[in-house]
């Protein structure tokens, strides 16, 4: 692919309505394609994508970029050292790669201090990285303030995932105004109901119209994913033909992705 040719890839939505899950699916689905180089971003302070993917990872971003901070306030790196260059290389040094897929996990940032150095640091490194990508995927936390802080890179396929509650569509509407004020542009929005049996499926269909999104497919209940997740199975071991996988390769499909 060309630079002008590379994806980004997010999923974001209200907590608790399976956007992990969704994120893993379509990892697993778009790396096994073998026609993306990809990078996976853990943008979720909780981190639980790692053990989704069934990656150990034992130090985050957050991590480094605490050490950072507490150097340069306690001023143990010298003037004529690039704090750009010394982040960036603790960035790389916490990039998992894997035969299928490279990933990032943001993490937390612990203590209190000024952070706004090394986001700003931050900020260009990991939208430098991402250009070495064909696609990078990321699983985001709710809202879209951490994506505008992070990287100025437009986002171009954005899904909003939603379960079958009241909250979970305001959170889908809410992420589309903050979209604008935050000036952060999509080329597609796609509404994704998960956990939806068919019947279900029209109710998000309504709702995608009414907000002004498109709709893009339901994820239905998995006996396969559920026990996948209760016994700390990885996604990535799920049966190609269970219902989930099924349904997110339908609507990668249909967008042009596989």
């Amino acid at each position: 692919m060309t630079d002008t040719d590379k994806l980004v890839l997010a999923v974001s939505g209200k907590g608790g309505v399976g956007k992990t899950t969704v994120t893993a699916l379509i990892t697993r689905l778009l790396s096994e394609s073998g026609k993306y180089d990809v990078l996976v971003i853990d943008a979720n302070p909780d981190s639980n994508l790692p053990d989704v993917l069934g990656i150990p990872v034992a130090k985050t971003v957050g991590d480094m970029a605490t050490a950072l901070r507490k150097s340069i306030e306690k001023g143990e790196i010298p003037l004529q050292v690039s704090k750009r260059e010394l982040l960036e290389s603790r960035v790389f040094e916490v990039l998992k790669e894997t035969p299928d897929f490279d990933l990032l996990v943001m993490g937390r940032t612990e203590g209190e201090g000024c952070y706004c150095l090394v986001n700003s640091l931050l900020t260009h490194i990991i939208d430098t990285l991402s250009k070495n990508y064909d696609l990078t995927i990321m699983d985001m936390e709710a809202g879209l303030e951490h994506l505008s802080r992070r990287t100025s890179r437009d986002v171009d396929i954005m899904l909003i995932v939603t379960d079958l509650s009241f909250m979970g569509f305001q959170t889908a509407r809410r992420i589309k105004e903050l979209a604008k004020e935050v000036h952060i542009e999509f080329k597609k929005l796609y509404l994704i109901g998960n956990r939806y049996t068919k019947d279900k499926e029209g109710i998000v269909m309504k709702k995608a119209e009414e907000i002004g999104i498109e709709y893009g497919c339901i994820v239905p209940p998995d006996e396969n994913v559920l026990r996948h997740n209760l016994e700390g199975i990885p996604l990535t071991k799920l049966p190609p033909d269970t219902p989930a996988i099924q349904a997110v390769k339908a609507f990668l499909t249909k967008i042009g992705l596989l």
